[in-house]
């Protein structure tokens, strides 16, 4: 029996580093293979690139009161927003016991701030550049710290919830996440700060975080992650418990004499 289980709970490790092993190469091999196109300048990205941002740029400085409603969602779900986010979540888990999921969320912001600018300065890229700008953006354009930052922080707090809701809860904590992210990455290119590509490419680099920082952690403590999350689960469960199940009220010694069939005048006493 021990060795089934033990058999069993290895197996799914390996699943689950194999899994954060394929993310984070696959999302390596794609930003590799996007990287060397924008160095290389090619042609079709280049077209693919110029053609939306121009367009957008031509809406946005004709739409003042829509631009900034585009710049007020940006801001809302800039770096530092999201970071916050995640820093908030890690503080709670350690309060409550959770220490390597707490380090979890921790190093999925750090090194996710640590590698935007690495692959920022590596490659290097300059932002679009307009005569009457609608926004301002500093530093290097690839890749786009908003989309990376707003990816870790949606796909780390989906993990948190995960295991706490249903399939419909699932599916709505995914979709709000993707349309977040999806949102705030096209106001990025809306704003004529990054082009597409620069979006593009912080979503692969934080498929590459989320994967390395998951897979590192489990080789470092394997199964603290999952030993984690029933801790959380058993942390708030008992709250939510006593918030959902109605109070019942037990019977008093007078309503079991009411209760008794004699006291009944409808029915005949046997």
């Amino acid at each position: 029996m021990h060795l089934t289980n033990s058999s069993t709970s290895v197996t799914v490790r390996h699943r689950g580093l194999l899994r954060d092993a394929a993310l984070a190469l696959g999302c390596a091999a794609l930003f590799g293979l996007l990287a060397t196109l924008v160095t290389g300048h090619w042609h079709p990205l280049h077209e693919f690139d110029q053609h939306w941002i121009s367009e957008l740029h031509i809406y946005a400085r004709e739409h003042r009161i829509w631009t900034a409603a585009v710049q007020t969602l940006s801001d809302i779900g800039g770096p530092v927003t999201m970071r916050a986010l995640l820093g908030v979540a890690a503080a709670w888990l350690l309060l409550i016991g959770a220490r390597v999921l707490a380090g979890w969320v921790a190093s999925q912001a750090l090194v996710g701030w640590g590698a935007q600018w690495a692959l920022k300065l590596a490659v290097d890229r300059p932002r679009p550049a307009f005569n009457d700008p609608v926004s301002h953006a500093g530093g290097p354009a690839f890749p786009s710290g908003h989309a990376m930052a707003s990816a870790i922080t949606c796909a780390v707090l989906v993990g948190l919830v995960w295991y706490r809701v249903h399939r419909r809860g699932r599916t709505a904590a995914c979709a709000v996440a993707a349309g977040t992210v999806l949102a705030i990455g096209w106001t990025r290119v809306a704003l004529g700060v990054h082009w597409p590509s620069d979006v593009l490419a912080g979503w692969l680099a934080a498929g590459v975080v989320l994967g390395v920082v998951t897979a590192v952690i489990e080789l470092w403590r394997p199964g603290a992650l999952a030993r984690d999350v029933r801790r959380v689960n058993w942390r708030t469960r008992p709250r939510v418990q006593r918030v959902i199940v109605p109070y019942v009220r037990a019977p008093h010694a007078e309503d079991a004499e009411l209760d008794d069939p004699r006291d009944r005048p409808d029915e005949p006493v046997r």
